[in-house]
């Protein structure tokens, strides 16, 4: 390397990563309350552009019964084809936000809750997006075993006030309320 070539260094290497992150708000617009995410396009690129490419999405909003810390919303699937499983999961930590897919016959089991005129039904297959924002999930499901998810994204920012706003929606219901996802 010559002397007029600079070396390329941890912190250039970052500095580019960072002018290419993209940046997303999650929300619980009911509440009124969101968090920025960071896409983790370095770790899982299908997932994060099949997801961007689809830009806003949301809908009801369910509370984990299994997973624990999770809010979690039900939409169609938008992704071209469905993405491998990147950068997985069982053991999602605070902020993390994960991608599953499942199909009808999954969520069909009375045990799950969801009711009878729930968006989902009568889909072949599911896509969930779920924020976990506490510590201690396990993805295991007494139906099906083990559920590895993709993680996709991180909460940069308003993780507190969103976990605040998921406690409340843990002990108050989430019924009336949405989870959305657009563009930040």
């Amino acid at each position: 390397m010559s002397a007029d070539q600079p070396a390329e260094t941890g912190t250039g290497r970052r500095a580019q990563a960072a002018a290419t992150e993209r940046f997303i708000t999650v929300s619980l617009d009911k509440r009124e309350v969101s968090c920025t995410a960071r896409l983790l396009f370095d770790r899982a690129p299908v997932t994060c552009e099949a997801v961007w490419n689809a830009l806003p999405l949301g809908g009801d909003v369910y509370h984990a019964k299994y997973a624990r810390n999770e809010i979690y919303a039900l939409v169609a699937p938008f992704a071209p084809q469905e993405p491998p499983l990147e950068n997985p999961t069982i053991t999602p930590i605070p902020g993390d936000l994960c991608y599953f897919t499942f199909s009808d016959t999954q969520l069909a089991t009375a045990s799950y809750g969801y009711e009878q005129d729930a968006s989902h039904r009568g889909r072949n297959t599911v896509v969930d997006l779920a924020l976990f924002y506490e510590r201690n999930n396990l993805l295991i499901n007494g139906d099906a075993g083990w559920v590895p998810g993709i993680v996709w994204g991180t909460v940069v920012e308003g993780l507190e006030r969103m976990a605040d706003a998921c406690q409340d929606l843990w002990r108050a219901g989430a019924l009336g309320e949405t989870l959305s996802f657009r563009r930040a």
